[in-house]
């Protein structure tokens, strides 16, 4: 009933910028919150970065200072800017959105399909 689309990613060498975003859609009855997480082979998948409804914002350690994510509520959109990047940041990022169901009465995890990032040295 929700889908979450996720544009950006790609190439990048290290020193360099990108910028994700991740749209919400389908039966939104509200969105507590919005976040990437990545993953790389063989391990466990990593928060990166989340924003609340509320604004609050909380990063991973290893981007903190570096990423900066924000939220457009109207469009129902989560953005990730992603400056100064390292080799180590290469692995595949995944849009994370809480959003209420109100059939099921709680609060639903739902993931985007992963889009794959890759810093070369």
């Amino acid at each position: 009933q929700v889908q979450l689309v996720e544009s950006g990613g790609g190439l990048v060498q290290a020193g360099g910028s990108l910028g994700l975003s991740c749209a919400a859609s389908g039966s939104i009855f509200s969105i507590r919150s919005m976040g990437w997480y990545r993953q790389v082979p063989g391990k466990q998948r990593e928060l990166v970065a989340a924003i609340t409804s509320s604004g609050s914002t909380n990063y991973g350690d290893s981007v903190k200072g570096r990423f900066t994510i924000s939220r457009d509520n109207a469009k129902n959109t989560v953005y990730l800017q992603m400056n100064s990047l390292k080799p180590e940041d290469t692995a595949v990022y995944y849009c994370n959105a809480k959003v209420y169901d109100i059939v099921k009465v709680t609060f639903v995890n739902y993931w985007g399909q992963g889009t794959q990032i890759t810093v070369s040295s």
